[in-house]
């Protein structure tokens, strides 16, 4: 469902395939443990294929606790079904959102 890798000071969370109601607990403790250690994070959107409502509120919870804690979040890559499903909910207008990692500087 996921990989992680490094990208300048962020941890860059690639998702895959499916982000739904069974694997999305799994993708939450990933978030909040990344946010947990300080770290900023980015969400790999590109080889995702779809998102449903239980990972949109992951995400949201996720940029929520990265503002407490003043720490970067944002999405890169997004397309298809996954970016129209942030636009039919206006989180487009709330999350960064980024074309891909090489538009991402210090």
């Amino acid at each position: 469902m996921y990989e992680l890798s490094r990208h300048l000071h962020y941890q860059v969370l690639h998702l895959h395939g499916e982000v739904d109601l069974n694997n999305s607990p799994k993708l939450r403790e990933q978030v909040l443990d990344i946010l947990e250690q300080g770290q900023s994070l980015l969400v790999d959107f590109a080889a995702l294929t779809y998102i449903d409502s239980s990972g949109v509120a992951t995400l949201v919870e996720g940029l929520n606790v990265s503002k407490g804690k003043s720490l970067q979040f944002g999405i890169v890559g997004a397309g298809g079904s996954p970016l129209q499903v942030l636009q039919l909910t206006r989180l487009d207008q709330v999350f960064p959102l980024f074309a891909a990692l090489d538009e991402i500087k210090e």
